[in-house]
Parts: structure tokens; sequence; C-alpha cells
């Protein structure tokens, strides 16, 4: 009601005056804002100009708004504070330009500058000026290379996603390397940011893993026109990689061993990446209990080996024991290798072999024996040729 009051209190005043006087008075009254469109870069400062004539004579103040209609966002008034936002010439009734600091991304939008006139139910917009168009350049964010959930065996394609955030204009180039060689990816997906006033890049590349990538960098280059050089975001293929062990038993296979002698039996295990690897010794399914604790080493390819060495008597009941040494690596199920005891006693076989002698089988298969045979028959063939030989002289 106020408003309407003052809105005509004002036309019957501007009808009393001269002939055209009304509508020179209204638009001496409307700001001025020469500026269309304004480009700025982030971090920089924003002057935004605005002006009214000295003929105004519609009291109140000027005010900055962003935006237009429901929303809008009031950016300066001579009231309230606001820390990034100052008065080019404070003091002044016809000059109310102002002056950003520290251009921010979300500063991008439509900027007005409006007169309040005063009333009693508090400041309404009256007239505006056309408003200026701020677009704020903003580099990208340091890109950042995303890989799986969960680590995967060589030979398995898996997907890599660099995203990078906050850069205006919309134009953006991504490039990835493995090794610093090129690869592939698919076009980037360009989407608006959260305030519109910006955009977020997403790529994504299919590597296929192999072993000696335990090695390997993955690179997402970026490139904007507010760069002056590439932005990187880098990835360690081996936080993606999981490289299974290869395990062998040794001796293999196991020869029989005597009674009561010290067998050593050794698990390698090698080949393998990451270096979490637990091993464990049982007898006949019973764990054992190792004294010696062995540890992953790392080799010059930078996958992982390990010895665990097990200790055995051989005692008698100890004979057909099955040993199973018990891989675990990087929480995965167990991976178990056996081998089995054998065990010999030499008095019980000293004691087969005499009774061997005895039946004449080990007798015959002596050397000396047979060598004593041939002497005799060759003896006994020269003598019986002498005797030929005398008999027909």
């Amino acid at each position: 009601m106020a408003r309407v009051l003052l809105l005509t209190a004002l036309m019957l005043l501007l009808l009393r005056r001269a002939p055209g006087a009304g509508a020179q008075a209204v638009q001496d009254s409307k700001p001025e804002q020469p500026q269309d469109k304004v480009e700025v870069t982030a971090g920089q400062n924003l002057t935004l100009n605005c002006t009214t004539s000295r003929n105004s004579f519609i009291p109140g103040p000027v005010k900055w708004l962003k935006g237009w209609g429901t929303g809008n966002e009031t950016i300066y008034d001579q009231t309230g504070v606001f820390p990034r936002v100052t008065r080019a010439l404070i003091g002044s009734d016809t000059d109310f330009t102002i002056r950003i600091r520290d251009v921010r991304p979300e500063d991008a939008g439509t900027y007005y500058c409006v007169k309040f006139p005063k009333s009693l139910d508090g400041d309404e917009p009256f007239l505006r000026g056309k408003g200026t168009v701020v677009s704020v350049r903003a580099k990208p964010t340091r890109p950042v290379v995303s890989g799986p959930g969960r680590r995967q065996k060589p030979g398995q394609s898996v997907p890599f996603t660099c995203t990078a955030g906050g850069f205006f204009p919309k134009d953006i180039t991504v490039k990835w390397l493995k090794d610093e060689a090129q690869i592939s990816a698919q076009q980037p997906q360009i989407t608006l940011g959260r305030t519109n006033s910006s955009y977020n890049m997403a790529s994504t590349v299919t590597v296929t893993l192999q072993e000696h990538d335990v090695r390997s960098q993955l690179v997402c280059e970026v490139q904007h026109p507010m760069l002056t050089a590439p932005l990187r975001g880098t990835y360690q293929l081996r936080q993606a990689l999981r490289v299974p062990p290869s395990i062998r038993l040794l001796p293999d296979p196991p020869s029989p061993v005597e009674v009561n002698k010290t067998v050593n039996f050794i698990c390698h295990v090698k080949g393998f990446y990451p270096g979490d690897v637990t091993v464990t010794w049982l007898e006949n399914g019973m764990q054992m209990k190792v004294e010696k604790i062995s540890r992953p080493e790392e080799r010059p390819s930078g996958l992982f080996e390990l010895r665990s060495q097990l200790e055995v008597q051989a005692t008698e009941r100890k004979n057909g024991s099955v040993f199973t040494c018990r891989v675990v690596h990087d929480a995965q199920a167990p991976d178990d290798t056996k081998t089995t005891l054998r065990i010999v006693d030499p008095a019980r076989e000293g004691l087969s072999g005499r009774s061997q002698t005895g039946n004449g089988v080990s007798v015959l298969s002596s050397p000396g024996l047979w060598l004593g045979i041939l002497l005799e028959k060759g003896l006994l063939g020269g003598l019986l040729i002498f005797l030929f030989k005398r008999g027909r002289a």
C-alpha cells in the first residue's frame, strides 16, 4: 500500500512539471551501466560501472544485485557489510561503481545496478540498469586419476578415470600417457559445475594390466586456454595390480631319508605383488610352530619373493607324514603345496641284504665272484688243450 501511494505521489509530481519533463525525470533517475559484457580472470579484481544523473529527484539508495527476480543476491548496498566489495567513489551521489576483489568462478553472472525509492514498508526496486554479464576465466583444478576399487590380476582390462573442474571457458583437451607413451582414450565428458558458471571434466581410459606394470605410471595431461603449461595427474599402476605368487616346495620330489636324520623343506614363494604374504606349515593338516619367520624381499623387477624353511626330525612315526606349505597372499584364498616324507632304516636294510646273500641273490651279483669263475674256466681250458696236444705227440 505504501509503495502504491509513493508511486502515485511521484506520478502526480511528474504531471505537474512541464510537458515531457516527467519522462525525462524518470530517464534521469535510471542507472546507466555502460558495460554489456566483462571477462575477468579468477583471482583478479573486477570493476562494475554505474552512474546516475544529477537531475534525479527520486530519493532512495542505489544497490547492486546479482540476478533478477526471485533468487537474486545483494552484492552491495550502503548499509551492509561486503568484505570483497567496495565503492570506487565513496560518498558520490551519481557514481555507484563498485570493485570486487579476488574474483572467483562463482562470481560469474549478470549484475544489475538498481535504484530503490524510499517507502514506509522497506525498499523495493524501482529502476534498474540494463545489466552487465560477467564471465570469470578460470584454470582447471589439478587432475586427479582414480583406479578400480580393488586390485586386479595381470591380463585384465581395467578402467581409469581422470577428473578436473572449475574451469572456464569450456574448451579443454585431455591426453593419456603410459610410461610417457600416449595411449588412446574416450572423449572427455564436459558438464556444467554446481553454480552453472564453470565446467567439470571426466575422461576414461582402459588399460590391460601386465606383470611389469608394477613399475609403470599412468598420466592424465590436461591443457586449457588459461594454462601456460599442461597440468598432470599421475597414478602408479601397482596400486591397481595384484600378481599371484608361484609356489614350489623343495626338495621336489623328496628322496627317502634315513631314520633320525634332519630334513630341510623349503617353500619358495616368488614373483608376487604386493608384498603382503603369510606362510604357514602344516603336518597332516595340523599347523606347526616355526621359529624362523621369513620376510618378503623385493626384487629389481618390483615383484617380491620369499623362502620359508622347515626342519623336521625324521623319526619312525613320521614316516608317510604329509607336510603342507600354505601361502596366503593379499588376503586371498590359501594356496597349499604338499609333500610326503618317506623314511628308511639302514639297520633293517642291512639284514635284508644278508638274507638275500644267503639264498644266492647277492652272491651272484658280485663282480669278484664272476671274475673268479672266468679265471677258473680259463685255466681248465688251457690244461685240456695241453693234454690233447701231448697225446697226439
